[in-house]
Protein backbone atom coordinates (compact mmCIF):
# COMPACT_ATOMS: atom_id res chain seq x y z
CA UNK A 1 0.00 0.00 0.00
CA UNK A 2 1.55 3.29 -1.08
CA UNK A 3 1.46 6.69 0.55
CA UNK A 4 0.43 9.95 -1.10
CA UNK A 5 1.05 13.60 -0.29
CA UNK A 6 -2.26 15.46 0.00
CA UNK A 7 -1.49 19.18 0.56
CA UNK A 8 1.02 18.44 3.28
CA UNK A 9 -0.86 15.56 4.94
CA UNK A 10 0.48 12.06 4.34
CA UNK A 11 -1.87 9.20 4.89
CA UNK A 12 -2.59 5.93 3.18
CA UNK A 13 -5.00 5.56 0.25
CA UNK A 14 -7.32 3.37 2.27
CA UNK A 15 -7.78 6.07 4.91
CA UNK A 16 -8.38 8.69 2.19
CA UNK A 17 -11.07 6.45 0.70
CA UNK A 18 -12.77 5.83 4.05
CA UNK A 19 -12.69 9.50 5.06
CA UNK A 20 -14.18 10.51 1.70
CA UNK A 21 -16.75 7.79 1.14
CA UNK A 22 -17.68 7.03 4.76
CA UNK A 23 -17.37 10.39 6.56
CA UNK A 24 -19.29 9.18 9.60
CA UNK A 25 -16.54 6.77 10.54
CA UNK A 26 -13.66 9.00 11.77
CA UNK A 27 -13.23 8.69 15.51
CA UNK A 28 -12.99 12.45 15.90
CA UNK A 29 -16.65 12.93 14.96
CA UNK A 30 -15.47 15.39 12.31
CA UNK A 31 -16.91 15.65 8.83
CA UNK A 32 -14.73 14.45 5.95
CA UNK A 33 -11.37 16.16 6.43
CA UNK A 34 -10.37 18.86 4.00
CA UNK A 35 -6.98 19.71 2.66
CA UNK A 36 -7.20 23.46 2.12
CA UNK A 37 -4.80 25.79 3.87
CA UNK A 38 -6.43 29.21 4.31
CA UNK A 39 -4.29 32.08 3.12
CA UNK A 40 -1.69 33.17 5.67
CA UNK A 41 -0.96 36.69 4.42
CA UNK A 42 -0.60 39.36 7.15
CA UNK A 43 -2.13 39.72 9.70
CA UNK A 44 -1.93 35.91 9.51
CA UNK A 45 1.34 34.00 9.62
CA UNK A 46 2.13 30.29 9.46
CA UNK A 47 5.08 27.99 10.10
CA UNK A 48 5.24 24.25 9.48
CA UNK A 49 7.66 21.71 10.92
CA UNK A 50 8.25 18.21 9.62
CA UNK A 51 7.83 15.32 12.02
CA UNK A 52 11.00 14.02 13.64
CA UNK A 53 12.36 10.49 14.03
CA UNK A 54 14.51 11.52 17.00
CA UNK A 55 13.25 10.04 20.30
CA UNK A 56 11.58 12.65 22.48
CA UNK A 57 10.83 15.00 19.59
CA UNK A 58 7.45 15.51 17.93
CA UNK A 59 6.80 12.66 15.51
CA UNK A 60 4.00 14.36 13.57
CA UNK A 61 4.38 17.31 11.25
CA UNK A 62 2.59 20.38 12.54
CA UNK A 63 1.33 23.73 11.28
CA UNK A 64 1.04 26.77 13.53
CA UNK A 65 -1.14 29.61 12.21
CA UNK A 66 -1.34 32.88 14.10
CA UNK A 67 -3.43 36.02 13.79
CA UNK A 68 -2.03 39.26 15.19
CA UNK A 69 -4.26 42.34 15.63
CA UNK A 70 -2.88 44.81 13.07
CA UNK A 71 -3.15 47.76 15.45
CA UNK A 72 -1.11 46.15 18.25
CA UNK A 73 2.44 47.44 18.59
CA UNK A 74 3.52 45.12 21.42
CA UNK A 75 1.76 41.88 22.26
CA UNK A 76 0.88 41.08 25.87
CA UNK A 77 0.03 37.40 25.38
CA UNK A 78 -1.16 34.69 23.03
CA UNK A 79 -4.51 32.88 23.09
CA UNK A 80 -4.10 29.26 21.97
CA UNK A 81 -7.02 27.32 20.47
CA UNK A 82 -6.00 23.64 20.51
CA UNK A 83 -8.00 21.03 18.58
CA UNK A 84 -8.56 17.43 19.67
CA UNK A 85 -7.43 13.99 18.52
CA UNK A 86 -8.01 12.31 15.18
CA UNK A 87 -7.30 13.30 11.61
CA UNK A 88 -10.47 15.34 11.15
CA UNK A 89 -10.08 17.32 14.36
CA UNK A 90 -6.42 17.96 13.57
CA UNK A 91 -7.27 19.40 10.17
CA UNK A 92 -10.03 21.50 11.69
CA UNK A 93 -7.26 23.37 13.49
CA UNK A 94 -6.30 24.97 10.18
CA UNK A 95 -9.10 27.52 10.61
CA UNK A 96 -8.79 28.18 14.34
CA UNK A 97 -6.85 31.43 13.97
CA UNK A 98 -9.50 32.81 11.58
CA UNK A 99 -12.35 32.65 14.09
CA UNK A 100 -13.73 36.20 14.45
CA UNK A 101 -15.16 35.53 17.92
CA UNK A 102 -11.88 34.22 19.36
CA UNK A 103 -10.08 37.09 17.63
CA UNK A 104 -12.26 39.51 19.61
CA UNK A 105 -10.97 37.98 22.85
CA UNK A 106 -7.37 38.21 21.70
CA UNK A 107 -7.78 41.79 20.47
CA UNK A 108 -9.37 42.87 23.78
CA UNK A 109 -6.11 42.05 25.58
CA UNK A 110 -3.54 42.88 22.88
CA UNK A 111 -2.93 39.18 22.33
CA UNK A 112 -2.30 37.03 19.28
CA UNK A 113 -4.56 34.07 18.43
CA UNK A 114 -2.73 30.85 17.58
CA UNK A 115 -4.13 27.54 16.33
CA UNK A 116 -1.98 24.43 15.84
CA UNK A 117 -2.86 21.72 13.32
CA UNK A 118 -1.06 18.41 13.86
CA UNK A 119 -0.81 16.03 10.92
CA UNK A 120 -1.93 12.96 12.84
CA UNK A 121 -3.23 10.02 10.80
CA UNK A 122 -6.54 8.77 12.17
CA UNK A 123 -5.13 5.47 13.45
CA UNK A 124 -2.03 6.97 15.10
CA UNK A 125 -1.58 7.38 18.87
CA UNK A 126 -2.86 10.83 19.88
CA UNK A 127 -0.56 10.80 22.91
CA UNK A 128 2.34 11.42 20.55
CA UNK A 129 1.23 15.05 20.38
CA UNK A 130 -1.41 15.66 23.09
CA UNK A 131 1.15 14.88 25.78
CA UNK A 132 3.41 17.94 25.47
CA UNK A 133 6.34 15.94 26.86
CA UNK A 134 6.41 14.02 23.57
CA UNK A 135 7.78 17.01 21.69
CA UNK A 136 4.69 19.14 21.06
CA UNK A 137 5.47 21.47 23.95
CA UNK A 138 8.91 22.23 22.57
CA UNK A 139 7.59 22.56 19.01
CA UNK A 140 4.95 25.03 20.23
CA UNK A 141 7.56 27.22 21.87
CA UNK A 142 9.77 27.02 18.78
CA UNK A 143 6.77 28.05 16.70
CA UNK A 144 6.17 31.13 18.81
CA UNK A 145 9.78 32.25 18.36
CA UNK A 146 9.71 31.70 14.60
CA UNK A 147 6.30 33.33 14.19
CA UNK A 148 7.56 36.25 16.24
CA UNK A 149 10.43 36.67 13.78
CA UNK A 150 8.13 36.42 10.73
CA UNK A 151 5.58 38.88 12.10
CA UNK A 152 7.97 41.43 13.57
CA UNK A 153 6.79 40.61 17.10
CA UNK A 154 9.78 38.95 18.77
CA UNK A 155 7.99 39.23 22.13
CA UNK A 156 5.85 36.26 21.05
CA UNK A 157 8.51 33.95 22.39
CA UNK A 158 8.22 35.41 25.89
CA UNK A 159 4.60 36.48 26.48
CA UNK A 160 2.10 34.48 28.61
CA UNK A 161 -0.37 31.95 27.21
CA UNK A 162 -4.14 31.60 27.60
CA UNK A 163 -4.94 28.01 26.65
CA UNK A 164 -8.16 26.46 25.35
CA UNK A 165 -8.19 22.78 24.42
CA UNK A 166 -10.76 20.23 23.30
CA UNK A 167 -10.47 16.49 24.09
CA UNK A 168 -6.80 15.62 23.50
CA UNK A 169 -6.27 19.38 23.29
CA UNK A 170 -7.56 19.64 26.87
CA UNK A 171 -4.98 17.01 27.85
CA UNK A 172 -2.34 19.13 26.09
CA UNK A 173 -3.47 22.44 27.62
CA UNK A 174 -3.61 20.98 31.14
CA UNK A 175 -0.22 19.38 30.61
CA UNK A 176 1.25 22.74 29.64
CA UNK A 177 -0.14 24.23 32.87
CA UNK A 178 1.61 21.51 34.87
CA UNK A 179 4.87 21.89 32.94
CA UNK A 180 4.95 25.70 32.58
CA UNK A 181 2.67 27.26 35.22
CA UNK A 182 4.63 30.50 35.21
CA UNK A 183 3.67 31.07 31.54
CA UNK A 184 -0.05 30.19 31.65
CA UNK A 185 -2.56 32.91 32.48
CA UNK A 186 -5.54 30.52 32.41
CA UNK A 187 -6.64 27.24 30.82
CA UNK A 188 -10.05 25.98 29.68
CA UNK A 189 -10.17 22.18 29.39
CA UNK A 190 -13.09 21.02 27.20
CA UNK A 191 -13.68 17.25 27.55
CA UNK A 192 -10.07 16.41 28.28
CA UNK A 193 -7.59 16.62 31.16
CA UNK A 194 -4.11 15.25 31.88
CA UNK A 195 -3.61 12.38 34.29
CA UNK A 196 -2.21 13.11 37.75
CA UNK A 197 -1.90 9.46 38.77
CA UNK A 198 -1.32 6.26 36.78
CA UNK A 199 -4.43 4.66 35.27
CA UNK A 200 -4.23 0.85 35.07
CA UNK A 201 -6.84 0.88 32.29
CA UNK A 202 -4.68 3.20 30.17
CA UNK A 203 -1.07 2.30 31.02
CA UNK A 204 0.38 4.02 27.93
CA UNK A 205 -0.68 7.46 29.22
CA UNK A 206 1.99 8.88 31.51
CA UNK A 207 0.91 10.68 34.68
CA UNK A 208 2.00 14.25 35.40
CA UNK A 209 3.13 15.68 38.70
CA UNK A 210 1.31 18.66 40.21
CA UNK A 211 3.71 21.48 41.10
CA UNK A 212 2.60 23.94 43.75
CA UNK A 213 2.94 26.84 41.31
CA UNK A 214 0.24 25.31 39.06
CA UNK A 215 -2.33 25.83 41.84
CA UNK A 216 -2.32 29.57 41.09
CA UNK A 217 -3.34 29.06 37.44
CA UNK A 218 -7.11 29.40 36.86
CA UNK A 219 -8.46 26.25 35.16
CA UNK A 220 -11.93 25.14 34.14
CA UNK A 221 -13.00 21.56 33.44
CA UNK A 222 -15.83 21.55 30.88
CA UNK A 223 -17.24 18.07 30.17
CA UNK A 224 -20.53 17.36 28.43
CA UNK A 225 -23.21 15.84 30.63
CA UNK A 226 -23.38 12.82 28.29
CA UNK A 227 -19.70 12.11 28.95
CA UNK A 228 -20.30 10.26 32.20
CA UNK A 229 -22.10 12.86 34.32
CA UNK A 230 -25.73 11.92 33.65
CA UNK A 231 -25.11 9.36 30.90
CA UNK A 232 -22.91 6.68 32.42
CA UNK A 233 -22.23 4.50 29.40
CA UNK A 234 -21.15 4.96 25.83
CA UNK A 235 -18.05 5.98 24.01
CA UNK A 236 -17.22 9.05 26.13
CA UNK A 237 -18.35 7.83 29.56
CA UNK A 238 -14.77 7.96 30.91
CA UNK A 239 -14.44 11.69 30.37
CA UNK A 240 -16.21 12.80 33.57
CA UNK A 241 -14.44 10.32 35.91
CA UNK A 242 -11.09 11.59 34.59
CA UNK A 243 -12.22 15.20 34.99
CA UNK A 244 -13.47 14.51 38.50
CA UNK A 245 -10.15 13.02 39.61
CA UNK A 246 -8.22 15.93 38.10
CA UNK A 247 -10.55 18.51 39.63
CA UNK A 248 -10.53 16.98 43.13
CA UNK A 249 -6.77 16.48 43.16
CA UNK A 250 -6.07 20.09 42.19
CA UNK A 251 -8.83 21.64 44.26
CA UNK A 252 -8.06 19.85 47.53
CA UNK A 253 -4.64 21.51 47.44
CA UNK A 254 -6.21 24.94 46.97
CA UNK A 255 -5.99 25.10 43.18
CA UNK A 256 -8.08 27.68 41.32
CA UNK A 257 -10.13 25.15 39.37
CA UNK A 258 -13.82 24.88 38.58
CA UNK A 259 -16.23 22.62 36.71
CA UNK A 260 -18.84 23.73 34.16
CA UNK A 261 -20.90 20.76 32.95
CA UNK A 262 -22.45 21.33 29.55
CA UNK A 263 -26.07 20.19 30.08
CA UNK A 264 -26.78 19.50 26.39
CA UNK A 265 -23.81 17.70 24.88
CA UNK A 266 -21.51 14.75 24.75
CA UNK A 267 -18.06 15.29 23.25
CA UNK A 268 -19.01 18.04 20.78
CA UNK A 269 -18.23 21.59 21.89
CA UNK A 270 -21.78 22.94 21.76
CA UNK A 271 -22.24 26.48 23.12
CA UNK A 272 -19.26 26.40 25.46
CA UNK A 273 -17.51 29.35 23.78
CA UNK A 274 -20.05 31.81 25.22
CA UNK A 275 -18.85 30.99 28.71
CA UNK A 276 -15.25 30.06 27.89
CA UNK A 277 -14.44 33.35 26.16
CA UNK A 278 -15.91 35.45 28.96
CA UNK A 279 -14.20 33.33 31.64
CA UNK A 280 -10.87 33.76 29.84
CA UNK A 281 -11.58 37.47 29.38
CA UNK A 282 -11.97 37.85 33.15
CA UNK A 283 -8.83 35.85 33.90
CA UNK A 284 -6.72 37.74 31.36
CA UNK A 285 -7.93 41.11 32.65
CA UNK A 286 -6.78 40.20 36.14
CA UNK A 287 -3.59 38.30 35.39
CA UNK A 288 -1.84 40.01 32.47
CA UNK A 289 0.60 42.66 33.73
CA UNK A 290 0.52 46.14 32.24
CA UNK A 291 4.26 45.83 31.64
CA UNK A 292 4.80 42.65 29.58
CA UNK A 293 8.23 42.27 31.13
CA UNK A 294 6.65 41.63 34.55
CA UNK A 295 5.39 38.21 35.73
CA UNK A 296 1.73 37.23 35.67
CA UNK A 297 -0.36 38.75 38.45
CA UNK A 298 -2.15 36.62 41.04
CA UNK A 299 -5.93 36.33 40.98
CA UNK A 300 -7.56 38.59 43.62
CA UNK A 301 -8.37 36.69 46.82
CA UNK A 302 -11.67 38.38 47.63
CA UNK A 303 -13.47 37.92 44.30
CA UNK A 304 -13.97 34.15 44.26
CA UNK A 305 -17.33 32.42 44.08
CA UNK A 306 -17.87 28.72 44.76
CA UNK A 307 -20.27 26.09 43.44
CA UNK A 308 -20.75 22.31 43.70
CA UNK A 309 -18.93 20.81 40.70
CA UNK A 310 -22.10 19.25 39.25
CA UNK A 311 -24.52 21.70 40.86
CA UNK A 312 -26.41 24.71 39.57
CA UNK A 313 -25.94 27.48 42.16
CA UNK A 314 -22.87 29.52 42.94
CA UNK A 315 -22.36 31.85 45.92
CA UNK A 316 -19.68 34.24 47.07
CA UNK A 317 -16.85 32.35 48.77
CA UNK A 318 -17.40 34.31 51.98
CA UNK A 319 -20.95 32.94 52.28
CA UNK A 320 -20.28 29.35 51.23
CA UNK A 321 -21.21 26.95 54.03
CA UNK A 322 -19.60 23.71 52.86
CA UNK A 323 -15.99 22.64 52.44
CA UNK A 324 -14.56 25.21 49.99
CA UNK A 325 -11.96 22.71 48.76
CA UNK A 326 -14.71 20.44 47.50
CA UNK A 327 -16.43 23.22 45.56
CA UNK A 328 -15.61 24.53 42.11
CA UNK A 329 -13.84 27.88 41.96
CA UNK A 330 -15.14 30.80 39.86
CA UNK A 331 -13.26 34.08 39.32
CA UNK A 332 -16.00 36.52 40.35
CA UNK A 333 -19.68 37.44 40.57
CA UNK A 334 -20.15 38.24 36.87
CA UNK A 335 -18.71 34.93 35.72
CA UNK A 336 -20.67 33.10 38.43
CA UNK A 337 -23.95 34.47 37.06
CA UNK A 338 -22.98 33.36 33.56
CA UNK A 339 -21.93 29.95 34.89
CA UNK A 340 -25.32 29.43 36.57
CA UNK A 341 -27.10 30.04 33.28
CA UNK A 342 -24.66 27.92 31.28
CA UNK A 343 -24.98 24.80 33.44
CA UNK A 344 -28.78 25.13 33.23
CA UNK A 345 -29.29 25.47 29.47
CA UNK A 346 -26.10 27.08 27.95
CA UNK A 347 -28.10 30.22 27.08
CA UNK A 348 -25.51 32.65 28.42
CA UNK A 349 -27.03 36.13 28.55
CA UNK A 350 -25.78 39.24 26.81
CA UNK A 351 -27.33 42.72 26.92
CA UNK A 352 -24.76 44.56 24.78
CA UNK A 353 -25.00 44.93 20.98
CA UNK A 354 -22.04 44.11 18.73
CA UNK A 355 -19.74 46.77 17.24
CA UNK A 356 -20.84 48.27 13.94
CA UNK A 357 -19.07 46.96 10.81
CA UNK A 358 -16.56 49.32 9.27
CA UNK A 359 -14.68 50.06 6.05
CA UNK A 360 -17.71 49.28 3.88
CA UNK A 361 -16.53 49.32 0.27
CA UNK A 362 -18.37 49.04 -3.04
CA UNK A 363 -16.71 47.64 -6.15
CA UNK A 364 -19.25 47.55 -8.95
CA UNK A 365 -22.14 45.70 -7.30
CA UNK A 366 -19.94 43.78 -4.83
CA UNK A 367 -20.02 45.03 -1.25
CA UNK A 368 -17.29 44.17 1.27
CA UNK A 369 -16.69 45.24 4.86
CA UNK A 370 -14.56 44.68 7.93
CA UNK A 371 -15.88 43.74 11.35
CA UNK A 372 -14.98 43.04 14.95
CA UNK A 373 -17.07 40.30 16.53
CA UNK A 374 -19.08 40.85 19.69
CA UNK A 375 -16.88 39.43 22.46
CA UNK A 376 -19.87 38.30 24.51
CA UNK A 377 -21.94 36.60 21.81
CA UNK A 378 -20.00 36.48 18.56
CA UNK A 379 -21.67 37.03 15.19
CA UNK A 380 -24.78 35.35 13.80
CA UNK A 381 -25.29 37.27 10.55
CA UNK A 382 -25.26 40.67 8.85
CA UNK A 383 -28.10 42.81 7.53
CA UNK A 384 -27.48 44.70 4.29
CA UNK A 385 -29.35 47.97 3.77
CA UNK A 386 -29.64 49.73 0.42
CA UNK A 387 -30.74 53.34 0.48
CA UNK A 388 -31.91 52.92 4.07
CA UNK A 389 -34.07 49.85 3.44
CA UNK A 390 -33.55 46.16 4.13
CA UNK A 391 -31.98 44.38 1.19
CA UNK A 392 -30.52 41.06 2.38
CA UNK A 393 -29.37 38.93 5.28
CA UNK A 394 -25.88 37.37 5.07
CA UNK A 395 -25.96 34.42 5.39
CA UNK A 396 -29.63 33.97 4.60
CA UNK A 397 -29.83 30.94 6.92
CA UNK A 398 -27.14 30.59 9.58
CA UNK A 399 -25.88 27.13 10.38
CA UNK A 400 -24.19 25.30 13.21
CA UNK A 401 -25.29 21.78 14.05
CA UNK A 402 -23.39 21.88 17.33
CA UNK A 403 -24.92 25.01 18.91
CA UNK A 404 -26.17 28.51 18.16
CA UNK A 405 -26.07 29.41 14.46
CA UNK A 406 -23.03 31.58 13.79
CA UNK A 407 -21.81 33.54 10.79
CA UNK A 408 -18.75 31.36 10.21
CA UNK A 409 -20.49 28.07 11.09
CA UNK A 410 -18.58 25.75 13.43
CA UNK A 411 -17.05 22.31 13.37
CA UNK A 412 -16.89 19.66 16.02
CA UNK A 413 -13.71 21.17 17.47
CA UNK A 414 -15.09 24.73 17.70
CA UNK A 415 -13.39 26.12 14.58
CA UNK A 416 -14.90 27.74 11.44
CA UNK A 417 -15.85 25.54 8.51
CA UNK A 418 -14.17 25.71 5.14
CA UNK A 419 -14.28 27.48 2.83
CA UNK A 420 -14.10 30.46 5.15
CA UNK A 421 -17.17 32.67 4.82
CA UNK A 422 -16.18 36.01 3.23
CA UNK A 423 -17.37 39.38 4.46
CA UNK A 424 -19.07 40.30 1.21
CA UNK A 425 -22.39 40.56 -0.62
CA UNK A 426 -23.18 40.95 -4.32
CA UNK A 427 -26.27 43.00 -5.14
CA UNK A 428 -27.56 41.16 -8.19
CA UNK A 429 -30.73 43.29 -8.21
CA UNK A 430 -28.97 46.64 -8.62
CA UNK A 431 -29.76 48.41 -11.90
CA UNK A 432 -26.72 49.04 -14.12
CA UNK A 433 -25.46 52.57 -13.64
CA UNK A 434 -27.72 53.31 -10.67
CA UNK A 435 -26.14 54.87 -7.60
CA UNK A 436 -27.01 53.41 -4.21
CA UNK A 437 -25.88 53.88 -0.63
CA UNK A 438 -25.25 50.69 1.35
CA UNK A 439 -24.92 50.13 5.07
CA UNK A 440 -24.17 46.95 7.00
CA UNK A 441 -25.52 45.93 10.44
CA UNK A 442 -23.99 43.15 12.55
CA UNK A 443 -26.26 40.82 14.54
CA UNK A 444 -24.88 38.74 17.41
CA UNK A 445 -26.02 35.25 18.41
CA UNK A 446 -28.61 36.50 20.91
CA UNK A 447 -30.21 38.68 18.21
CA UNK A 448 -28.88 42.10 19.23
CA UNK A 449 -28.10 44.47 16.35
CA UNK A 450 -25.23 46.91 15.96
CA UNK A 451 -25.63 50.46 14.78
CA UNK A 452 -25.52 50.72 10.99
CA UNK A 453 -22.09 51.14 9.47
CA UNK A 454 -21.00 54.35 7.81
CA UNK A 455 -22.20 54.57 4.20
CA UNK A 456 -20.40 52.53 1.57
CA UNK A 457 -17.46 54.09 -0.25
CA UNK A 458 -16.73 53.36 -3.90
CA UNK A 459 -13.29 51.80 -4.36
CA UNK A 460 -10.79 53.97 -6.16
CA UNK A 461 -10.64 51.79 -9.26
CA UNK A 462 -14.31 52.49 -10.02
CA UNK A 463 -14.33 56.23 -9.43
Amino acid sequence: MTSIDFSGFRFRRLIVFLATVLPALPLSGQEAPYDVFPDAAPPYYRVRYEGSTTPGELQFSVNYTIWIPPEVKQLRGVVVHQHGCGEGSCKSGLTGAYDLHWQALARRHDCALLAPSYEQPQSADCQLWCDPRNGSGAAFQRGLVDLGEKSGHPELGEVPWALWGHSGGGHWAGGMVLLHPERVAAAWLRSGVPLLEPNPERPTIKAHSLPASALAVPMMCNPGTKEGVTVKDGRFARVWPANEVFFRTVRKQGGLIGVAVDPLTAHECGNQRYLAIRWLDTCLARRLPEDPAQPLRSMPDGDAWLAPPTGFKAVAAATFTGDPLEAGWLPGADVARLWMQYVKDTQVADATPPPAPNAVRLDGNRLTWDTVADLESGLAHFIIQRDGRFLARVPEDGKNRFGRPVFQNLQYSDTPTQPLVPLQFTDSQAEPGAEHVYRVIAVNTVGLKSKPSHPSQQVAADR
